[in-house]
């Protein structure tokens, strides 16, 4: 499987995916933990890709999904940003709103 089929795979598997620099537990960045304590805050469950323990996706995904830099947010396998996009979402509550209805009450 090449890596964009890995890619692909990932974002068909998880609803919300987080690719980052380190883990949610572990961040090996600002951008990166800011982003996924947005999104702890904002109630999502979600999948976390290290970029860094897998370089071939490291310099796939800004091709792949048309963006330079990490963290990179997927929901229901479509590109939302990076910190800041998804920080703007949070502060609005729009971000919430996108969690909820991708996991469903069950998880609010």
């Amino acid at each position: 499987m090449d890596v964009n089929e890995r890619i692909k795979a990932v974002l068909a598997e998880h609803a919300i995916v987080l690719f980052m620099k380190g883990t949610p537990q572990f961040p090996m960045c600002g951008f990166s933990s800011r982003a996924a304590q947005a999104l702890k805050e904002a109630g999502a469950t979600f999948h976390a890709v290290n970029v860094l323990a897998d370089p071939e996706v490291r310099a796939a995904l800004p091709h792949y999904a048309n963006w330079p830099t990490f963290p990179q947010l997927f929901i229901q396998g479509e590109l939302i940003g990076g910190c800041d996009i998804v920080e703007d979402l949070k502060a609005s509550g729009e971000l919430a709103r996108m969690v909820h209805d991708v996991s469903g009450p069950e998880h609010a």
